[in-house]
């Protein structure tokens, strides 16, 4: 399975990653990042990093200048997104939607019996009336999303989530949060699967929906322990 991956440089991307790179059935691992992943966090695990094919492209806006290498893929895992914190919608939109539905155009059109898995979030709003605007504009992804000729389009739905394997989110605020609560973290990924889950389960979740299927098109927190147990 040749699989592409958008935001390998946050805690879930950096989950997904690791998931892909130890999965023996994904073959190519096609990573699109706006900069150069440092040899530092490259080597950081001790993975085999050889199947993966790093992709500098600043601009996720249009993927134009690199279509040629965007072919022959089965599965897209899209775990690029930022917090809402200190953002408007307009400028949360412009991240969350449009990057997005750039990048999921684009790979419908030259990649029709693809799979894609888009990481969003507990409590997204699919009627993208309510009064959240995260919720809202996630919504409204999702549903975009869902239209697109894909072979099939899932949208994950985690509430928390443990860091296994010492991934680290790029948002400061989360890593504090993740650091003062890491016994709540560990707790409740055993004994509340409904609200808690872990990068490890989520990156195979995401790797088995793309190859198998899976049993609803939106998966919430237990649907994806299930599934990446």
């Amino acid at each position: 399975m040749n699989v592409i991956l958008f935001g390998a440089t946050g805690m879930v991307g950096q989950g997904a990653l690791r998931e892909a790179i130890l999965d023996p059935q994904v073959t190519r691992i096609v990573s699109i990042v706006r900069r150069a992943t440092p040899p530092v966090a490259a080597s950081a695990g001790g993975l085999d990093r050889s199947k993966v094919h790093e992709i500098v492209h600043p601009d996720m806006t249009s993927f134009a200048a690199i279509e040629s290498e965007l072919t022959d893929l089965d599965a897209c895992l899209f775990c690029l997104g930022v917090t809402s914190a200190g953002l408007d919608e307009a400028a949360y939109t412009r991240i969350t939607y449009d990057i997005t539905m750039a990048a999921a155009e684009t790979l419908a059109r030259l990649n029709p019996q693809m799979t894609f898995v888009f990481v969003s979030g507990a409590g997204t709003d699919g009627t993208e009336s309510g009064k959240s605007m995260w919720a809202r504009v996630k919504g409204k992804t999702e549903n975009a999303l869902m239209r697109l000729p894909f072979k099939a389009v899932y949208a994950f739905r985690p509430g928390a989530i443990r860091a296994r394997n010492g991934e680290i989110s790029r948002t400061g605020s989360y890593r504090i949060l993740y650091a003062v609560l890491a016994p709540l973290w560990i707790l409740g990924d055993k004994i509340s699967p409904k609200y808690f889950t872990s990068t490890d389960k989520l990156g195979r979740a995401m790797l088995r929906a793309a190859r198998d299927g899976a049993p609803k098109k939106v998966l919430e927190s237990a649907d994806i322990n299930a599934l990446g147990a």
